[in-house]
């Protein structure tokens, strides 16, 4: 097995890559996704994991094979990106309160004779949130940097009624698809 270049400052990312004993060396790969103006979540998520994958390839060049994803959360209709503060996590997590929530996650793993691009999605529906749960949830700065403000391994992992898809997906890496390739 190859040593792969994991272009994530994502811990939960990097958790993934080891419990499948995929070895990896992480770096970051910055791109503004503000600058995209993409309301569908599936292209949206898509030219967010492409972006990063050619601002790493024009930083370090040389570093293959090389893996970037990116991921989000859609409901009722609304992409729910990456909370700005308290008061838009709690809005995009009342938004995904009793719904069924998908979460989308792209990964690109690029070598020097071939490139993997995967687009993922697992749907959760979710029963409604304890409000005072909620509200300690968000007191905890857990759901800062996370897509939909969502955690399917922790705060939400109670409210989840039905899972459709891979959990891994949702964590933000499917794993079960990347497998064969590395």
């Amino acid at each position: 097995m190859q040593k792969i270049i994991l272009a994530s400052n994502s811990q939960t990312r990097a958790m993934l890559l080891q419990k499948a004993g995929i070895l990896f060396e992480q770096k970051s790969a910055s791109f503004d996704e503000e600058s995209l103006n993409i309301l569908n979540p599936s292209h949206f998520v898509y030219h967010a994991t492409k972006g990063k994958m050619n601002s790493f390839l024009s930083q370090y060049s040389g570093d293959l094979p090389v893996l970037c994803a990116d991921t989000v959360v859609t409901s009722k209709g609304k992409l729910l990106r990456k909370a700005k503060d308290k008061e838009d996590a709690r809005k995009i997590l009342q938004t995904q309160s009793g719904s069924v929530v998908s979460i989308i996650t792209c990964m690109i793993l690029k070598s020097k004779t071939r490139e993997l691009i995967d687009l993922s999605s697992t749907d959760y529906i979710f029963k409604e949130f304890d409000k005072d749960k909620l509200e300690e949830y968000l007191n905890t700065d857990e759901w800062q940097g996370k897509a939909g403000a969502c955690m399917v391994e922790g705060f939400c992992k109670d409210y989840i009624l039905e899972v459709r898809g891979y959990e891994s997906t949702a964590m933000g890496l499917c794993i079960e698809k990347l497998l064969p390739y590395v």
